[in-house]
């Protein structure tokens, strides 16, 4: 057993250099990880910690506990985040550091609550950077996550962030902070007041972007978006300037898995959409002191900014209300039907030197006989690159795409460079396989990398077309914001 207990030092260790643990815990959490691991011995080796990451120090505990053959080595992933929710500082004295940071910066307390997610081996960062990622020329920023399953049927998604039992009632409750069945123990979550009302922030072990993370009602409520819920995105970037912040639209099938429990979405990057210029300045009578516009993008978004967040909400919900009750059959926009309401918008706000930006992305989900899958969601042709919901993340333009692209786009590449034929098992990616060849009449291993890139970065652009509820800016502005009382500016 003393390989075993060596890797409990080398942990020990780390965590008084990394973790916060004191001198005077230090025994009583030695015991609390003995027992966690089934051992009733243990052999001090006095090992002081030698710069490993958390992970390597983590695999070397498991290849112990399976030498000993220690029971815990049976399930490694539960084994390492109980150890790990034992080394780490309690949720009290997390959220104690973290409001003594505030106190300085709130950029300061956000940087050192990430860090130590990523210390705690809660946040997965060196999975997360192993992810294929790249901006492309049209803007956009395409990764392919290999360290999450794809799930290309909506009911699959919903029921994978489902909890049965009824405890946690779901998986983004404050209940999941340290429960073991859900492998939380390291999960480590700070309060917030949204709108007068309790909220707690954390971070996202599978982030798609820079410091990834979610706000989330402390009441176990349906996701919504009304005028509330502009006030309460507006609270937040005010408290953390440096972070952009939304939601996705209260709708299946459109992105918004954990329909059932109201949350945003936000952290440190500056996403595509933030960017985007807006195309057709407008005006409203009764909001002369804001600036609205229908940006320039590849949905359909709309943008209010202003320094009065009173103000901009109420513009925000009078194109919300607006939008929930518009009908276009010409053009496929059924705003309910006896299926339920199939119009709503995903709101996300950046602050600015201008005051708040907030960005209103004009989402339905009704389906068609041609269309099952949604009028406004990615298209069959393109569901070989992405079939899951086109969420929050994506509309801002920033895609998610399935881990497997990695194996199978390696292929392509390769045939791309040999001349060969598509091989049979790869007969879906016809399409795609045909507009990249036609990019070059012949191919170097770079060049068809380039050209892999370049058909990724063309499909992710034209999903964001199929879900764009009109296809063109000034078809927005013309048909829709002037039904709403907008003016051209």
């Amino acid at each position: 057993m003393r390989e075993v207990s060596d890797a409990i030092d080398g942990l020990i260790a780390y965590a008084r250099a990394k973790l916060g643990l004191s001198a005077r815990n230090e025994v009583y959490v030695r015991n609390t990880v003995l027992g966690l691991i089934g051992m009733e011995s243990y052999e001090g080796t006095g090992r002081e910690y030698d710069g490993r990451s958390v992970s390597a120090l983590l695999g070397e505990l498991v290849k112990a506990c399976e030498s000993a053959q220690l029971p815990a080595a049976e399930d490694p992933e539960r084994l390492t985040d109980s150890v790990m929710g034992a080394l780490m500082l309690s949720p009290e004295a997390v959220e104690q550091v973290f409001a003594a940071r505030m106190a300085v910066s709130s950029r300061e307390a956000t940087e050192w609550l990430y860090s130590y997610s990523v210390l705690s081996d809660y946040v997965k960062k060196e999975k997360l950077d192993a992810n294929p990622r790249f901006a492309a020329d049209n803007g956009l920023i395409v990764t392919i996550n290999r360290a999450k399953p794809e799930f290309r049927d909506p009911k699959k998604a919903v029921s994978g962030n489902s909890v049965k039992g009824g405890y946690p009632k779901c998986t983004i409750c404050r209940e999941n902070e340290g429960y073991f069945g859900r492998n939380k123990r390291t999960l480590r979550t700070v309060s917030l007041e949204l709108g007068g009302e309790p909220w707690f922030w954390q971070f996202s072990p599978y982030g798609y972007f820079h410091e990834h993370g979610i706000a989330v009602n402390v009441k176990h409520i349906p996701m919504h978006v009304d005028r509330g819920t502009f006030v309460k995105l507006m609270d937040f970037v005010d408290r953390f300037p440096h972070y952009f912040i939304g939601c996705n639209a209260p709708l299946p099938r459109i992105g918004g898995s954990v329909l059932a429990h109201d949350h945003f979405q936000g952290g440190g990057e500056v996403l595509p959409l933030h960017r985007a210029a807006v195309a057709i300045p407008l005006r409203h009578p009764e909001f002369p002191d804001l600036s609205v516009g229908v940006l320039d993008w590849f949905g359909t978004a709309v943008r209010v900014v202003g320094s009065d967040a009173g103000r901009v909400a109420d513009c925000c919900e009078r194109v919300r209300t607006a939008w929930e009750g518009f009908e276009d059959r010409a053009r496929g926009i059924i705003p309910a039907d006896a299926d339920g309401v199939h119009s709503a918008v995903s709101p996300t706000v950046v602050k600015t030197e201008q005051g708040y930006a907030m960005n209103l992305i004009l989402r339905n989900n009704i389906t068609s006989e041609q269309y099952p899958d949604g009028v406004f969601h990615a298209h069959p042709e393109f569901h070989v690159i992405k079939k899951e919901s086109i969420g929050l993340i994506e509309a801002q333009g920033l895609f998610i795409l399935p881990g497997r692209l990695v194996d199978q786009l390696a292929v392509l590449e390769e045939c791309l460079v040999s001349g060969a034929s598509l091989p049979a098992e790869l007969a879906d990616f016809a399409m795609v396989f045909s507009e990249m060849k036609g990019m070059a009449p012949s191919f170097t291993k770079e060049s068809a990398r380039d050209a892999v890139k370049k058909e990724l970065a063309s499909v992710c652009e034209r999903i964001l077309g199929n879900t764009a509820v009109f296809k063109t800016p000034s078809e927005t502005a013309e048909i829709f914001m002037k039904k709403a009382g907008f003016l051209h500016d």
